[in-house]
């Protein structure tokens, strides 16, 4: 299978970087190290090319009412600049994806095609969500298909392959992010977390969002292929640049899901209530998979995700086993890794809900043997 480039795959591999297959993307991993770029986000600032998540646009009357059927969470709450993270589930309650959904600035339409939510100008409402990477095709298809099923008035457009997104992280990138922005544009310093806003950066409109996948302030950039590189050079002039080795292991310490490993709809399926996401589900929203969780809410679940620690040497890795005091196998390490900023082996996982006190002592099977490990709380410390 032929895999996707982001649009500065060569300007990456000139650099230095190396490459790893992630989602069906050629994406790179390192620039320089692991540990280095870890670090630069954690004390300075570093850069990421993201340009592999899914970008889906849905526009029209209708589209409140579409992402508010197929996402857990409440869109209609949402105003133009508002973000909010939310599960995509089906029937059953079942994870098949996490997404940030963006409220854009309401576009305009003729006053032919508006609708019972149109503006009295006609204008309508837009939407931009993020499917995690290799999603984007498959979040489409659901949505259109369900557009047609439910007779909604909306776009949805899979702008994926249009458009780049970076994310600028780290406790110096909010300065760098509000150098950046040309002038005459907006103070993005003004931006709480989860909202957005366009602004120019380098000549490019920009959407720039107060978003981030590694526990660290920042922000996830959204500009056109075309102008890719000179906003990635902008910000890789004073932030370190970062590949996905680093995304992963930044993300594993601060707790957060990854899409594919840390839930699957075949291989991992697991419920938002299982995934420790509960208060992304809005049980009064009418959404795919909400009766199914209302009932798993009134139940309670019997496993639930949470941070190992590692007290042996050794390190955690996806698919090994974790025992009780016992060895009787109660769970299985779905991330782990090495903590660069802890010097520890972490991991995470789904444990029976009674074993999930921090402290509770376990054991990871790592190789064959059996390390000492305790429940711990995320993000890690």
């Amino acid at each position: 299978m032929t895999l996707r480039k982001p649009p500065l795959r060569d300007a990456h591999a000139e650099r230095g970087a190396t490459f790893t297959e992630f989602g069906g993307w050629d994406m790179p991993v390192e620039f320089d190290s692991i540990r280095t770029e870890h670090a630069a986000v954690r004390e300075a600032a570093g850069v990421f090319d993201v340009s592999h998540m899914g970008e889906i646009e849905v526009v029209g009357p209708d589209a409140t009412a579409l992402l508010q059927r197929l996402t857990t969470d409440d869109v209609s709450a949402l105003s133009p600049g508002d973000a909010q993270y939310a599960g995509i589930t089906r029937e059953d309650g079942v994870l098949l994806d996490d997404t940030v959904v963006y409220r854009l600035p309401d576009e305009e339409r003729p006053a032919g095609g508006a609708g019972a939510d149109a503006g009295d100008d006609g204008s309508v409402p837009a939407y931009l969500f993020v499917p995690n990477a290799g999603n984007d095709g498959r979040m489409h298809e659901r949505w259109v298909d369900h557009r047609e099923e439910w007779g909604l008035d909306c776009e949805v457009r899979n702008v994926t392959g249009e458009r780049a997104m970076f994310a600028v992280q780290g406790p110096d990138a909010p300065g760098l992010v509000a150098d950046a922005v040309d002038d005459g544009g907006p103070d993005v310093l003004d931006l709480p977390p989860f909202s957005a806003t366009h602004a120019p950066v380098a000549g490019a409109d920009c959407w720039v969002a107060r978003t981030g996948y590694t526990g660290e302030d920042g922000f996830e950039i959204v500009c056109l292929w075309d102008a890719a590189g000179t906003v990635w050079e902008l910000f890789a002039a004073d932030a370190t640049p970062c590949g996905l080795g680093a995304r992963d292991t930044l993300r594993v310490e601060h707790g957060f899901l990854l899409s594919g490993q840390d839930f699957h709809p075949e291989d991992e399926p697991r419920t938002p209530y299982e995934a420790d996401i509960g208060s992304v589900v809005d049980l009064d929203a009418e959404f795919v998979g909400r009766d199914a969780l209302a009932t798993q809410r009134e139940a309670g679940v019997e496993e639930t995700f949470a941070g190992i620690e590692l007290l042996d040497r050794g390190v955690p890795r996806h698919g090994y086993d974790v025992t009780d005091e016992d060895g009787h196998v109660v769970g299985t390490v779905t991330s782990g890794t090495m903590s660069p900023t802890l010097e520890k082996p972490i991991a995470l996982g789904y444990l029976p809900t009674e074993l999930t006190d921090p402290g509770t002592q376990l054991h990871v099977v790592v190789r064959g043997q059996r390390k000492r490990a305790k429940v711990a709380p995320v993000p890690f410390e």
